[in-house]
C-alpha cells in the first residue's frame, strides 16, 4: 500500500473517541446551526473517512479559486475540485465562530459535524463561471453536475470541522460503506501491498469485470477495490442497492476467492469527467490503492467530454509527482466474435465493429424492461436477473424508490 495524499499517515475527521463524540454533540445542540446541502454533507462524509486527506476543513474562497484554476491551494497543496460548504444565505451563523452542520439528507436533520468558522465569504458571478468551467469544461445547465454546482448559493463557509456520524450511508449500507482507513486496515489484514482501483456508478457487466481481470493481471497486483459510488446521481442511473446486489452476485460467482474487496464510499456524483477522475485517483490513494482504472469517458456524462480526457488530464495537466497512485488507461472493452472473449478494442487492430458484440444503454434498459437477458456475453445472468427485477418494477410501480437517496 502507498502513504496518503499530502501526509505520512492519515487523517480522517470523524470523531472516533465515543466520549468525544457525545461531549461535542451536547454542545453542538447549544451552538448556531445551519442544515448544509447535500455535496457539503457528502463532503463532511469524505473528510471524515479519510478519503480528502490532508483536508482539515471546508476550503475557503482563495483555496476553492486555486484548485478549480489551477488544481493547487493557495499553501500549494495539490487537490483536483473545490471542496467547499457552499449556501445561499448565512446571515443565521453571521457573527458565530463555532456551528453545527445539520444534515439534509437524513429525516429530522440530525447534526453532522462541528465547525470553527474562519471566514464567510461569497463568490462573484465571474467567479463560479470560472470554477464552473474549470471543474466541468462546460457551463451548460444540462449538465447535472453544472446545474448541482450552482444551485446551491454563491456563499462560501469555511474552517476545520469535526465529524460525528457519517449521515445514511453507514445505515442503509452497512456491508458495503467503508472509510479510506478501515479500507486500508481491510486490504492490510489480507497481506494487499498493490491493489487495482475500479470506480463505478454503474453495476458491473461482463466487460466491467473483465476489465478488472485484465489490470489485476497486468500489474500483477495482490487485489481488486471493486469501490462504488453511493450517494446522490442522475434521474436514470440506477440505485445504490440494486447495483450492490448485482457486483456481489458478480464477484461471489466469477472471482478467485480474496481477490476482489467490495466497498463503497458516500459522495455525491459530480460527473465532471477529467477532474472527477483526478478526485477519484486521489481519494483512492488514500485507500493505500497503487493503481487505478481510468477507461473511456471515465466520470463523464453526455457528450460533454472526449473518450479519453480523463486519461490525458494525468498527463497534460497533473504536475509529475503531485499523486503517487499510478493509471492503469483502458480502452472500451467488449466481447469479440473472432476471438471469443472479451478484449480491449486498441488490442484487436484487424477487428471491426461487426466483430464485436455491442449494445447501448438504451437498448439494454430497454430488453431489461421487457424481461430479457441480454447477452451471455455481454451480462452475467445473474447479474441480468437482478436489473429484470429492477426495471420491471419500475414499469409496474413508477413511485418506487429502491434507493432513496440515490436518483
Amino acid at each position: 500500500m502507498i502513504k496518503p495524499h499530502g501526509s505520512d499517515t492519515l487523517n480522517p475527521l470523524y470523531v472516533q473517541d465515543d466520549a468525544k463524540r457525545a461531549e461535542l454533540l451536547k454542545e453542538a445542540e447549544g451552538l448556531p446551526s445551519i442544515v448544509v446541502c447535500s455535496a457539503a454533507a457528502a463532503n463532511a462524509v469524505m473528510m471524515a473517512g479519510g478519503y480528502f486527506n490532508p483536508l482539515t476543513g471546508y476550503m475557503n474562497k482563495a483555496d476553492a479559486l486555486g484548485t478549480a484554476e489551477k488544481m493547487q491551494t493557495a499553501s500549494g497543496v495539490f487537490f483536483p475540485v473545490p471542496i467547499v460548504n457552499m449556501v445561499e444565505d448565512a446571515s443565521s451563523i453571521k457573527d458565530a465562530k463555532r456551528i453545527a452542520l445539520k444534515d439534509p439528507n437524513v429525516e429530522g436533520n440530525p447534526i453532522l459535524a462541528v465547525m470553527d468558522v474562519e471566514a464567510i465569504e461569497t463568490f462573484t458571478d465571474d467567479e463560479m463561471k470560472m470554477m464552473t468551467d474549470k471543474i466541468f469544461r462546460t457551463d451548460d445547465m444540462e449538465h447535472p453536475g453544472v446545474k448541482a454546482f450552482n444551485s446551491v448559493g454563491k456563499t462560501c463557509i469555511s474552517g476545520p470541522i469535526q465529524v460525528l456520524n457519517f449521515s445514511y450511508f453507514d445505515k442503509e449500507f452497512p456491508e458495503t460503506f467503508r472509510t479510506a482507513y478501515q479500507i486500508r486496515e481491510e486490504m492490510g489484514k489480507m497481506g494487499w501491498e498493490k491493489v487495482v482501483a475500479f470506480q463505478t456508478r454503474n453495476p458491473m457487466h461482463l466487460a466491467h469485470e473483465e476489465l478488472c481481470r485484465m489490470a489485476w493481471k497486468a500489474v500483477k497486483a495482490d487485489g481488486i477495490l471493486v469501490h462504488m459510488l453511493l450517494g446522490k446521481l442522475k434521474k436514470g442511473d440506477i440505485p445504490a442497492d440494486v447495483r450492490d446486489a448485482c457486483i456481489r452476485v458478480m464477484a461471489e460467482n466469477y472471482f478467485e476467492p480474496n481477490t476482489v474487496l467490495i466497498t463503497g464510499y458516500g459522495f455525491d456524483m459530480l460527473y465532471a469527467g477529467p477532474r472527477e477522475a483526478v478526485l477519484h485517483a486521489l481519494f483512492r490513494q488514500n485507500t493505500g490503492c497503487t493503481h487505478l482504472i481510468v477507461g473511456r469517458d471515465h466520470a463523464g456524462v453526455g457528450d460533454y467530454y472526449g473518450p479519453f480526457d480523463a486519461q490525458t488530464i494525468f498527463d497534460d495537466e497533473v504536475p509529475k509527482g503531485a499523486l503517487d497512485i499510478e493509471i492503469f488507461n483502458a480502452d472500451h472493452t467488449a466481447w469479440s466474435k473472432k476471438l471469443n472473449k472479451v478484449v480491449m478494442m486498441r488490442d484487436v487492430p484487424d477487428h471491426t465493429k461487426e466483430d464485436f458484440i455491442l449494445l447501448s444503454g438504451t437498448k439494454v434498459r430497454a430488453m431489461l424492461s421487457e424481461g430479457t437477458a441480454p447477452p451471455k456475453e455481454f451480462s452475467r445472468p445473474e447479474v441480468a436477473k437482478i436489473l429484470i427485477t429492477y426495471y420491471q418494477g419500475l414499469e409496474e410501480k413508477p413511485e418506487i424508490k429502491l434507493g432513496k437517496h440515490s436518483g
